[in-house]
């Protein structure tokens, strides 16, 4: 189901009741109409023509333009009957159809809802001329509830159409900023992958560089200078396949003062323990046997840890707890961030989008990120796996 049909969808309760409360009223209204001298072929006509109304009204729901067509043969049913000079349109299940004009314009072209909106004009037309030469001439009469259902129509498709536009601009612009957040995160992702690897590298040269000193045999001299020299070729390469990818910088955010975050599992125990509070219990545990990780996937928990914690302080009125654990099986890391749910929330403005670049890191190392909402609070739960698992 796209936006605009999730957006032109009413509740379900909503519509049965509309047409539970349509049908009774049609029903009541033919039940008047016979008992003033209609014949019952009469009768049953409308009243067919009434369901197809209601039927019409419920396949437009997947096939607004089906619907639509039987909507507006119903209603041709209603025009060109006889009838004892009461007007098709005041037939409660008649509402139907600017309902079904109202479920097309949603869901299709502008010009497409434009022939939509000229079939259900003529339709009136035609419903004038009928009435009018059914009953003494009266123009003026004709010409009022004419105009009339003209600009109910008219306004029921004009205000579909401005409710849709307003939500497609709604849903372009939360694309757009959607688009620019993971832009930004995988900008982040870049840089930090730059520094994590451009530092293992830069030691592994120097300790390579180190044994080429200490060691007494050229031959395995040479050796080790090539290793080293090849190392700083690799290093060169990866700064030139990073810049093909992007800019490894990215705009600063609104808070832009320096952060210094640790990438490294072994910090993340002071990590937890520079965010407790008097009024903010925040603790740490780990349990099972640490395996050995690849640099992106422990790079993205200790960013998962890091923005659970920092959600939860900014986002819940304190006293607030917070339980950070790791939990270890050979094939993966469980990183989860629990709170307790606070004091109450925190109406703090529109939400970012740093869960949207943890969810970029864990995917890129190849893990998988939940948010649970539950009674007690919130869990951030991210799953890596380890290099034994991969």
């Amino acid at each position: 189901m796209t936006a605009s049909q999730r957006q032109s969808t009413w509740p379900a309760t909503t519509v049965v009741v509309a047409h539970v409360v349509l049908a009774l009223l049609t029903v009541l209204i033919l039940a008047g109409v016979w008992h003033l001298g209609a014949d019952l072929w009469q009768i049953f006509a409308a009243a067919g023509a009434a369901v197809l109304l209601h039927a019409g009204a419920v396949v437009a729901h997947r096939r607004p333009w089906v619907g639509y067509a039987i909507g507006a043969l119903a209603m041709l049913v209603l025009v060109t009957m006889p009838s004892l000079s009461w007007s098709p349109n005041m037939l409660p299940s008649a509402v139907c159809f600017p309902l079904m004009l109202w479920r097309l314009t949603s869901l299709v072209s502008v010009r497409s809802s434009v022939v939509a909106l000229a079939v259900a004009a003529l339709g009136i037309v035609l419903t004038e001329l009928v009435a009018w030469a059914r009953l003494p001439p009266d123009g003026w009469t004709r010409l009022v509830e004419g105009g009339l259902l003209m600009l109910v129509v008219g306004g029921v498709w004009l205000a579909a159409l401005l409710i849709r536009r307003r939500h497609e601009a709604g849903q372009r612009a939360e694309s757009e900023r959607l688009a620019a957040a993971v832009v930004d995160e995988r900008a982040s992702i870049r840089r930090d992958l730059h520094d994590v690897i451009a530092h293992t590298v830069t030691v592994m040269v120097a300790r390579i560089e180190a044994a080429a000193v200490t060691t007494a045999d050229p031959a395995t001299r040479r050796e080790l200078g090539a290793i080293a020299e090849t190392g700083r070729d690799a290093h060169q390469g990866l700064r030139a396949m990073l810049a093909t990818l992007g800019p490894t910088t990215v705009a600063p955010r609104a808070d832009s003062r320096p952060r210094k975050v640790p990438i490294s599992l072994d910090a993340l125990p002071d990590l937890v323990a520079s965010a407790a509070s008097p009024l903010h219990a925040v603790t740490f545990a780990e349990v099972g046997e640490r395996r050995p990780l690849s640099l992106s996937a422990e790079v993205a928990a200790v960013r998962t840890v890091q923005e659970g914690i920092t959600n939860a302080l900014r986002h819940l009125e304190p006293p607030v707890e917070v339980t950070v654990r790791l939990r270890w099986t050979p094939a993966e890391v469980v990183v989860e961030v629990r709170d307790d749910g606070g004091k109450a929330l925190r109406d703090v403005g529109s939400h970012g989008t740093g869960l949207i670049g943890i969810e970029e890191r864990v995917r890129t190392a190849g893990g998988t990120l939940s948010i649970d909402d539950g009674d007690d609070g919130w869990v951030l739960r991210a799953r890596l796996p380890t290099k034994e698992g991969v």
